[in-house]
């Protein structure tokens, strides 16, 4: 067997072409589905690694390694690069020396994310080119050509991928070996160039505009753009999963395939709508294609019939398709999805989770369970603005706890909104550790400068559980493995100007709920850093908790915390021992006004 021959999931596969491709610097922040790309780069030790605090200062990292003329890149999910927007769009105008690819992670169906965004429009406006992969091979050769384009255009280029090609695996032909372009970087003086005070900005839009023409040219003979010819009855334009679906369900079709998707190669998708009866473009989310194909004239159509809505499979195309008369009904077939048939669990935390505690008492606290009670929109007692991470989960029952969710960071210029607003009741806002670093702190600084009498919450697992354990500032441990300093949480707050920073552990419910109550009490910005670990990390568990059936009267108060150990069968309430954290939590055990929860 060929030895280059590797099954790799999209995100393997674009790790390994970027080593291959010379890269020599890479920047992340952890966001399914693009986590894996930096994890499996960080494995390389003669390239330099990190996960950065956010996605902005992972892109401005990327463009300074660029700027000396080595090779980087900068991978996020999608809602990534709402947030390294800022330095994105400035390095079009810059343009750069060495190579600068940055992947965008887009998440059709929203698996794990807020929205589903469509961040092909990002190309454009940056006006930028994009390239789209439709499987783990085409990962694999994208990266070279992308930091080529990247480096003979003076730009920065867009490389999109979706939840489905990060993920699934296919077999690669991984043939290359890595070679490094430059070796030896160096940033050279050019203030033209790189220092984009207006003098200088606006000859360097007009340079961005013959870029574009000039890569309008070079998409035109792009060789992972491809026309297959078959029927001359239905042209399909398509690009990314879409051309598998798309495939699969056209047999007799003719299909031209983009691998780059921004610029549009127009003379060649003039030439093959002129060759087949009618053009359709299949693609997951906005019309991207077809609006930009309809703009040149050309009679296509597409999101007539397919979803603007979630993510396209097999069985969703032919049945839009049937629908719109471009397949015969009989191909409306009976499909299997892989949830058939399996029991659905609901999004709980983990059994011994540092949150539950915390969360279990805001819910008390703030009387929530009246607000379910309520068929009328009520005002909260205690109003609770959430954040992104895995103690999202706690808006789930039993807990009932998050009243609002945006973006990372937001929670706490939300709460410190609504307090200037007007709202007379308490508000708490909850972040995690590894958000805070992210986006919290410019929250906190703004609700410190003006005089906010909020209390903010710290969950400080010492982790970015939601993608898998990844390391961050506060942790004192780098991408790579190597010890570092590690961010002090109380020490930052009280540097901002935080005057009350508790520091409470997340598995004693009396000093979580002693704490709360004092913050709460205060006319000044609190915070409250709850800290424990998360459960997953927690290798050795001892002593599992039991239910004594004598002196339980099934009060069901337990049950109130959604521990998935606890449960509930025939009226009787047990702990799973399998499931249950054991000493590291006994938060039920505190709990249980019977006293019949015990090692």
């Amino acid at each position: 067997m060929d030895k280059t021959l590797q099954l790799l999931s999209g995100n393997e596969a674009l790790a390994l072409g970027a080593y291959h491709a010379g890269v020599q610097v890479a920047s992340a922040y952890p966001g399914t589905p693009s986590t894996e790309i930096l994890e499996n780069l960080s494995r390389f030790k003669d390239i330099y690694a990190e996960w950065s605090t956010n996605e902005k200062v992972a892109m401005e990292l990327g463009m300074g390694a660029a700027y000396t003329g080595a090779r980087a890149m900068v991978s996020m999910k999608h809602v990534g690069l709402n947030v390294a927007s800022d330095p994105f769009m400035a390095a079009s105008i810059t343009g750069i020396v060495g190579g600068l690819v940055v992947i965008t992670a887009d998440d059709p169906q929203i698996h794990s994310s807020q929205n589903e965004q469509d961040n092909r429009h990002y190309a454009r406006l940056a006006k930028v080119p994009m390239l789209e992969p439709s499987d783990s091979q085409d990962v694999y050769d994208l990266m070279g050509r992308a930091f080529d384009i990247s480096e003979k255009f003076d730009t920065p280029v867009l490389v999109r991928t979706t939840t489905r090609i990060a993920h699934s695996k296919s077999v690669v032909d991984a043939k290359r070996s890595r070679k490094v372009k430059n070796p030896q970087p160096a940033f050279l003086f050019n203030k033209r160039k790189y220092v984009m005070l207006p003098v200088y900005a606006l000859p360097r839009h007009a340079e961005v505009e013959k870029r574009m023409e000039r890569l309008a040219d070079y998409c035109e003979t792009f060789p992972m753009n491809k026309i297959f010819w078959n029927g001359k009855k239905i042209g399909v334009v398509t690009s990314g999963v879409a051309y598998q679906y798309a495939r699969e369900v056209f047999p007799q079709a003719s299909f031209l395939k983009l691998g780059m998707t921004w610029p549009l190669p127009q003379k060649m998708i003039k030439d093959f709508a002129a060759q087949v009866e009618r053009l359709i473009v299949i693609e997951e989310l906005d019309p991207f294609l077809q609006d930009n194909i309809k703009s040149m004239g050309i009679e296509v159509s597409g999101k007539e019939f397919i979803p603007l809505v979630g993510e396209l499979n097999t069985r969703i195309v032919t049945e839009s398709s049937a629908g719109a008369g471009l397949l015969p009904e009989s191909e409306k077939g009976d499909f299997i999805t892989p949830a058939d048939g399996l029991a659905r669990r609901p999004p709980l935390l983990c059994p011994g989770c540092p949150h539950t505690g915390i969360y279990f008492t805001l819910n008390s606290i703030g009387q929530r369970s009246k607000l379910l009670e309520s068929d009328k929109p009520q005002e909260p007692k205690l109003i609770i603005t959430g954040d992104i991470g895995c103690y999202t989960l706690g808006a789930y029952p039993p807990l009932n706890v998050l009243d609002t969710t945006a973006c990372m960071g937001a929670g706490i210029g939300q709460a410190l909104g609504m307090e200037k607003a007007g709202v007379k009741s308490k508000i708490v806002a909850v972040i995690g550790d590894s958000t805070f670093m992210h986006s919290g702190i410019t929250g906190l600084v703004d609700a410190v400068y003006n005089e906010g009498h909020i209390t903010i919450l710290i969950l400080d697992n010492r982790t970015t559980a939601m993608t898998g354990h990844q390391e961050h500032p506060g942790t004192g441990i780098s991408a790579q493995g190597n010890e570092t300093y590690a961010v002090d949480i109380e020490s930052l707050c009280r540097g901002i100007g935080v005057k009350d920073v508790k520091v409470v552990n997340a598995f004693d419910l009396k000093a979580l709920r002693a704490g709360l109550r004092d913050s709460l009490g205060r006319e000044e910005v609190s915070v409250i850093i709850v800290r424990g670990a998360c459960a997953m990390q927690v290798r050795k568990r001892e002593h599992p908790r039991k239910v004594d059936v004598e002196k339980c009267n099934q009060c069901g108060i337990c049950l109130k915390l959604g521990c998935p150990a606890i449960q509930s069968k025939d009226g009787q309430v047990f702990i799973e021992p399998t499931l249950c954290a054991g000493d590291i939590c006994t938060i039920c055990e505190q709990l249980c006004p019977q006293k019949a929860i015990s090692p």
